[in-house]
């Protein structure tokens, strides 16, 4: 069949997708499919900030959509979260493929596609293989434990569910039970070997994605695919990674190898008996005196192998290699033998192999450094966790530029891309060279700041700001503490919260309280109840979504949160026309991903301070921020209690990273405001 020749362009069908969902067209969206349909043309990498509102969902998929139809190809859109994994999946693309399906001769595809162990195994659950051998009664259907009660539920629903997809079964279960009836793509036997292959539910799933014209998935999925010495992701020429400001931490999070004495012992016994007792009983002790040796060390980022471990940690590794060499290569047995070899070696490999990287994460300086070491755990807590040694990588730039840009075309986008008035800080991280080939900016955005001349070779990208559909300067305000201490260590201070309650005294209500730690979120909210006559929820008390879904229908009600609620909360209308922020959201000193990261950036001669911590800090900085404008006709003010923001030299690069909202530091202007606002808005 012949190719088309009128093939409509992507703007005719962005017009012709709007008007048949029934929506209008936004001037930044036009301009960023725009611009995307022109980089997967060129080839060139395109980072795209769009505020919320822009539509940047349908920005980006008619271009997909119609590249995919046009070349026969396939492309590939990640995310980081589940929710808009279901936003693209149930309401946009099924709304998007009908459509389109006139101007484009056929109906689009798609189809979503996450990691194996999102999926039932049926052969781990037919051949009632445990996480643990001892742990075989679990498979009794008349266990009475939670355990046992959750696999025989599974077992039930593995003859109705027709994707055998763990998002699909509702209520869920533990994590526990999901891994007696899973696998991941390690421990997987292949379609090939394993007698259930054909009916196997992740092969569907990634056969059907296979056919697909667009395949959703997720930040963890694509770094795998990376990752790993084997394909996950079926062939595919263009990637659009979305909420692309989350990719390098969901990146390092799957690049993060662990060590602990259960993984020795659970390693042992799944080859206990496939191999000489005495080798997997060696295994066993090395993981006992590991455990003796970590109970003794302080929780924490280690800069140098302590002694104890220098002969701990060879013994795991020489064990584990002593284990796997026993076992030998690949056999031609029954299926039984070759599972429980299969999910034996899986856990030897990671034990040796996370060992060596242990080892080797301190053979060169610190400038040089490509790994961070730290004993994660607290035994002291109220809900204690055995200690584990982690091991994570002090970045993940060259990863990203060699697996990803090198190879596929790439289109980043998210509503906070611009660091200090710049895309360079997130190109960095990304392993793009700092400098776009060209950087575009909508009338109002907030990259103002033009791209160096003499830029680093490498990917060619470029970066576009199509700005907000929301007047941020004439709808909210900025109002800098200015006049408060700094914050300390022991809570929040008596002005702070002195401050805080004439705040949401004026905003009757109505307020978002976002805070650097659950301590300071609990401590605020007990005073506050004291205090004031609003409803005072906090997080932690119940379910975060009911509480937002609590505190969105009660205008009067007030929600404080820490970290999730950053990002988590969309609550467009009067409800929510006060964000407060207590103290700016720098990481942890103590956080030893960071912290590393930090060093090393300083002992080649940069600014550990601003390049880690001050871009952390930025980046949630203008995610809550953001929380304030939901719709073009949200009002509001966000507050920053924190007197650096005013203050301190680096403050400027944070207010650079924020959205365009009028600033004041007179506490009188941000009251009046809110009082105004409260007595216009419906009760």
């Amino acid at each position: 069949m012949p190719a088309r020749t009128d093939f409509p362009g992507v703007l005719e069908l962005l017009t012709h997708a709007v008007e048949s969902v029934g929506g209008a067209e936004r001037p930044g969206q036009v301009e960023m499919a725009d611009a995307v349909g022109r980089a997967i043309r060129t080839g060139e990498h395109l980072a795209v900030q769009a505020g919320t509102g822009t539509g940047k969902s349908l920005a980006y998929l008619v271009p997909a959509i119609r590249h995919a139809v046009e070349k026969e190809a396939t492309v590939v859109v990640s995310t980081a979260t589940i929710a808009l994994q279901r936003q693209l999946v149930d309401r946009d693309l099924p709304r998007l493929a009908k459509a389109l399906k006139k101007p484009l001769g056929r109906e689009p595809t798609f189809a979503i596609l996450k990691g194996r162990r999102n999926y039932m195994c049926l052969h781990r659950l037919d051949s009632g293989a445990p996480d643990e051998p001892e742990d075989a009664q679990l498979f009794d259907p008349f266990a009475v434990s939670r355990l046992g009660k959750e696999v025989t539920r599974l077992r039930e629903w593995a003859s109705d569910t027709e994707t055998g997809d763990r998002d699909e079964l509702v209520p869920g279960v533990t994590d526990q039970a999901w891994r007696q009836v899973s696998v991941t793509a390690r421990e997987c036997l292949g379609a090939s070997r394993c007698p259930i292959g054909t009916d196997c539910f992740a092969e569907k799933a990634r056969a059907e994605a296979g056919r697909a014209d667009v395949i959703i998935t997720n930040h963890a999925l694509l770094a795998i695919d990376a990752l790993q010495g084997y394909q996950v992701l079926p062939d595919h020429d263009v990637v659009i990674i979305d909420e692309a400001h989350d990719l390098v931490d969901r990146v390092t999070s799957v690049a993060t190898g662990e060590l602990t004495s259960a993984m020795c012992a659970s390693a042992a016994r799944r080859c206990g008996k496939l191999i000489d007792a005495d080798v997997a009983d060696r295994l066993l002790e090395a993981g006992d005196g590991l455990a003796l040796i970590v109970d003794d060390l302080p929780a924490g980022r280690m800069d140098a192998l302590p002694q104890a471990l220098k002969g701990a940690i060879p013994a795991v590794r020489d064990a584990a290699h002593a284990c796997i060499s026993a076992l030998g290569s690949d056999r031609k047995e029954d299926v039984e033998g070759a599972t429980a070899r299969k999910l034996a070696r899986t856990l030897l490999d990671e034990v040796h192999d996370t060992a060596v990287r242990l080892l080797e994460a301190f053979d060169e300086d610190q400038a040089h450094q490509r790994d961070v070491v730290w004993l994660a755990g607290d035994k002291f807590s109220s809900n204690p966790r055995p200690p584990a040694l982690k091991v994570a990588p002090l970045g993940v730039a060259g990863l990203l530029r060699e697996r990803v840009f090198n190879l596929h075309t790439t289109i980043l986008t998210s509503a906070t891309l611009t660091l200090g008035g710049t895309f360079d800080t997130m190109a960095r991280q990304w392993g793009l060279p700092p400098g776009a080939a060209r950087v575009e900016k909508a009338p109002g955005a907030a990259t103002d700041k033009e791209a160096p001349s003499d830029a680093d070779t490498g990917p060619k990208w470029i970066g576009l700001d199509v700005g907000s559909p929301f007047d941020h300067q004439r709808n909210g305000i900025l109002y800098l503490a200015k006049h408060l201490p700094p914050p300390g260590r022991d809570g929040l201070a008596s002005s702070t919260m002195d401050e805080l309650a004439e705040l949401i005294e004026a905003a009757g209500g109505r307020t978002l309280g976002l805070f650097s730690s659950m301590r300071a979120a609990k401590q605020a909210a007990e005073e506050m109840r004291e205090r004031l006559d609003f409803p005072i929820l906090c997080q932690g008390e119940d379910a975060t979504s009911l509480l937002v879904q609590k505190f969105s229908e009660d205008v009067r009600t007030c929600l404080f949160g820490t970290l999730s609620l950053w990002q988590g909360v969309d609550v467009p209308g009067p409800s929510l026309q006060l964000v407060v922020v207590d103290r700016i959201p720098f990481p942890r000193p103590d956080d030893p991903v960071s912290s590393a990261r930090q060093r090393a950036v300083e002992a080649r001669g940069g600014n550990g301070f601003l390049t880690v911590a001050a871009t952390h800090a930025a980046l949630l900085l203008a995610q809550g921020t953001g929380r304030l404008h939901r719709s073009v006709t949200d009002r509001g003010v966000v507050a920053v209690l924190d007197s650096r923001l005013a203050n301190a030299r680096y403050g400027g690069f944070l207010r650079a990273s924020l959205p365009p909202f009028w600033p004041t530091m007179d506490p009188k202007v941000a009251r009046d405001a809110l009082r105004r606002l409260d007595a216009a808005a419906p009760a």
